[in-house]
């Protein structure tokens, strides 16, 4: 498998607890024993990263993130509301002779400090979490960390693919957050590939309806890993033929693998025979992508 072409693949799934870092955690295990290319890991669950629980990297690099907030001199504010009309997450306002900045809703773009017409609007930066990076191994490993009480992760995970492009690797395996909302898609943003994960539950299958829409939204191929399966919930199944979503692999519900779970243990350590299982469906995903 040398000198492929780089392959990103995008691990998600529409909700908390599906096994999502056990699959994307063993994926880049089971590729790191299989390549000599740099297999890179991004722990983009920014709000609750955990992958470093399992890989345990070494951190060598730690960078501040920031965003620019703006201030506003009302001495030179005008108070026109040209700044209020081209924010699109109403983090300013103009309310009569004075304007009032949401640093909790701004996304620290700009817009209003470019448009200003009296140049009344400076912008100051504001920590808002860290990056690390470090090897897990033979993986290279990064993740952004939110600070507490910060609402927004999206500044975050965006700094972070940026932060380490430089770093050359064959494959790239991003553990996205759970859910729908903006994490999830700024994680999948670019992605060569998105692998969902999903438990045979009822609750397991609307959120994946959602999860896989998304996909089809940014018009990226999916396939589907099916964690804790038992054989019993065939909605899913109906699901994945209807949509022609196929299924990878099915991970078997056993006590073994929940209780080496728990105890900080990875799926390959569990089950060393999915090592290759996990190998086969990189390679699938590269005939895919191609």
């Amino acid at each position: 498998m040398m000198h492929q072409t780089p392959l990103k693949i995008a691990v998600a799934s529409g909700k908390g607890g599906t096994g999502k870092t056990t699959v994307a955690t063993s994926l880049a295990l089971s590729l790191a024993k299989n390549l000599t290319e740099t297999v890179m890991f991004l722990d983009c669950d920014v709000e609750a990263p955990n992958a470093h629980l399992f890989l345990k990297p070494e951190f060598s690099d730690q960078k501040q993130v920031e965003v620019l907030i703006p201030r506003v001199n009302e001495t030179l504010c005008t108070h026109c509301g040209k700044c209020t009309e081209v924010c699109q997450f109403q983090a300013i306002a103009v309310l009569g002779q004075r304007t009032l900045v949401f640093p909790q809703l701004c996304h620290g773009c700009g817009s209003c400090t470019m448009i200003c017409p009296t140049n009344a609007i400076q912008e100051n930066p504001k920590s808002i979490g860290i990056l690390q990076k470090g090897k897990a191994e033979q993986i290279e490993f990064a993740r952004g960390v939110m600070d507490i009480g910060e609402p927004m992760a999206v500044p975050i995970i965006r700094q972070l693919k940026k932060w380490v492009k430089s770093t050359p690797s064959q494959i790239t395996i991003v553990d996205s957050p759970p859910g729908t909302a903006c994490p999830v898609v700024e994680s999948m943003r670019g992605s060569d590939f998105i692998l969902l994960v999903t438990e045979p539950t009822p609750f397991g299958l609307h959120d994946l309806r959602l999860a896989h829409q998304v996909a089809k939204e940014l018009n990226i191929p999916t396939g589907l890993i099916i964690n804790r399966d038992n054989g019993e919930f065939k909605e899913l199944d109906n699901y994945c033929k209807a949509e022609n979503l196929p299924v990878f692999l099915r991970i078997p519900f056993q006590r073994t693998i929940a209780e080496g779970i728990a105890n900080g243990h990875t799926l390959v350590d569990i089950l060393p025979e999915t090592i290759l299982s996990f190998q086969e469906i990189c390679q699938t995903i590269r005939n895919i992508v191609k």
